[in-house]
């Protein structure tokens, strides 16, 4: 085992495939992914971009535990674009991943522009586990759950569709989905007693239905919130504030806010 936790891998684009209107499959491979180790669920991973003057991306992994200072010191056209994804699913003999992308409506950032434009060959770096059982994993069921409530916008899905895959057969689990438009709204497989309800652009209904939902089981749900901030802030807000969940039932990511990039989003203080 690697003794980085999460180390970088070199890896090359292999296919793409367009499962929705607004969401893309990249398939990658490379040598290096014989040590990488998802732990499936929202197992998450930096990619590492290049610019569209560039073949491959500039990340300066020869500076070990200094390269994040090192690519921080970059200039900003140069560097590599780094942003958060999912591993939507592995696989062995041959070894690979599949990444989703959303794909936004109006201004396009850098890596729905390098998703639109990649071909088998182009290269980027990733940094991801070297061990199933990682940080990057979000997704935590306790034992004494009594259900799952899961809930997601199209920049989740990804996630939000390798969990049901990989919940325990019978789990009670209730799903809301946001989807961007109708046409996205696509087949999920599951073992789990799940019933999923698909919204096309509209978070608040997603939360008047919640508030009306009355789970069909004595002990307390285990919930799992990803999407646009605010969004998510609101519904963990409900189940906290007006539910009583326990907080710590509750595992919650803003992956991103309307107006702001990635970067800027990181740069602001957690809110609760």
């Amino acid at each position: 085992m690697a003794s980085d936790p999460f180390p970088f891998f070199d890896l090359r684009v292999l296919r793409t495939r367009r499962i929705s209107p607004s969401m893309l499959r990249i398939t990658f491979g490379g040598e290096s992914l014989r040590g990488f180790e998802s732990g499936g669920y929202d197992q998450s991973l930096s990619l590492f971009l290049p610019h569209p003057h560039q073949s491959v991306p500039v990340v300066p992994v020869e500076e070990g535990e200094n390269w994040f200072a090192a690519w921080r010191a970059l200039p900003e056209a140069e560097r590599a674009v780094r942003r958060s994804y999912t591993v939507r699913e592995q696989r062995r003999s041959p070894d690979e991943i599949d990444i989703d992308f959303a794909l936004h409506e109006g201004a396009v950032g850098p890596a729905t522009r390098w998703a639109l434009g990649a071909a088998p060959g182009d290269r980027i770096t990733v940094q991801g586990p070297a061990a199933a059982d990682n940080a990057g994993v979000m997704f935590r069921l306790p034992p004494d759950a009594g259900g799952v409530l899961l809930f997601a916008d199209g920049t989740a899905l990804p996630a939000l569709a390798a969990i049901l895959e990989r919940l325990p057969e019978g789990t009670k689990a209730r799903a809301w989905i946001e989807a961007p438009t109708a046409g996205d709204r696509i087949a999920l497989a599951t073992a789990a007693d799940a019933e999923i309800t698909w919204v096309v652009r509209d978070p608040d209904r997603i939360l008047e239905e919640l508030r009306a939902y009355e789970p069909p089981y004595p002990q307390g749900p285990y919930a799992w919130i990803d999407g646009e901030s605010t969004a998510v802030r609101a519904l963990r807000r409900h189940l906290v504030g007006e539910r009583g969940l326990d907080r710590r039932a509750v595992t919650f990511c803003g992956y991103w806010r309307r107006g702001l990039s990635e970067e800027q989003l990181l740069a602001r203080p957690e809110e609760d």
